[in-house]
């Protein structure tokens, strides 16, 4: 296999996830007693990835502790997280993109089932749920197979879970998109993910199915009450304990 590298993207503030969020930044939060983004990075070190650049803003500090951790951890700050949308975390790291092939991730994922990142990646692709009926959540349209539409709102279709992959002459093409788009102060709260839609016909992009569990995203602190129980408690102790 050729050498991967893995993007995390755990800038954001959680304003979904408020209090917790006020002194804990959400991919920190803990669930089952791991913080989420825990979950991820083992995720990418169980498929052998071994440089995994996290982008941080919100309390960027209470991160460090990862690069103690796990190796070949390297945290990239994105200095506009306040002000832009996650195509600044994008932008952060565009010097990045194009080094090899890559997955870029939400931190903010409870991954349950490792082996989803063991997956045969012969193109560049989402990862995505099949959901029946009609969803408000981001989703694909396909034509003959390939990835046709990146948006909001479809029917009998894959959502997007959180996860990606780029090939390296994909990422390439993608940095330079997205810093196109970045430039342009109209596009200051643009997702990353738009920036893919308006150029899908520089790419073929596939979808790698996983099934239901294997990946929860959690964006309310009442879905991560559902979830596990004890999180509230786990979590009211935002010092530093990792």
């Amino acid at each position: 296999m050729e050498k991967e590298i893995g993007i995390i993207m755990a800038a954001g503030l959680g304003t979904r996830m408020l209090p917790l969020t006020l002194k804990r930044p959400k991919p920190l939060i803990k669930v089952f007693g791991k913080p989420m983004i825990e979950t991820v990075i083992e995720g990418l070190q169980s498929r052998g990835v071994t440089e995994i650049y996290i982008i941080v803003g919100h309390l960027k500090e209470q991160f460090s502790y990862l690069c103690r951790k796990y190796q070949g951890i390297r945290l990239l700050e994105n200095p506009d997280y306040l002000e832009k949308n996650n195509i600044s975390s994008i932008y952060a790291v565009k010097d990045i993109l194009g080094k090899a092939d890559c997955f870029i991730c939400e931190a903010d994922l409870l991954v349950s089932d490792l082996t989803i990142f063991h997956k045969t990646l012969d193109r560049s692709g989402y990862y995505g749920k099949m959901v029946k009926g009609y969803s408000d959540d981001w989703i694909f349209e396909l034509k003959n197979g390939y990835i046709s539409k990146v948006g909001k709102g479809g029917t009998d279709t894959y959502n997007m879970v959180g996860i990606s992959f780029f090939k390296k002459e994909d990422a390439v093409i993608l940095a330079d998109k997205i810093e196109q788009a970045y430039l342009l102060q109209e596009n200051a709260n643009v997702y990353w993910d738009e920036v893919v839609d308006w150029n899908l016909d520089c790419f073929r992009l596939k979808i790698y199915p996983v099934e239901e569990g294997q990946i929860v995203e959690i964006d309310t602190v009442e879905e991560l009450v559902a979830l596990d129980k004890q999180a509230l408690i786990t979590n009211a102790d935002t010092e530093e304990e990792n």
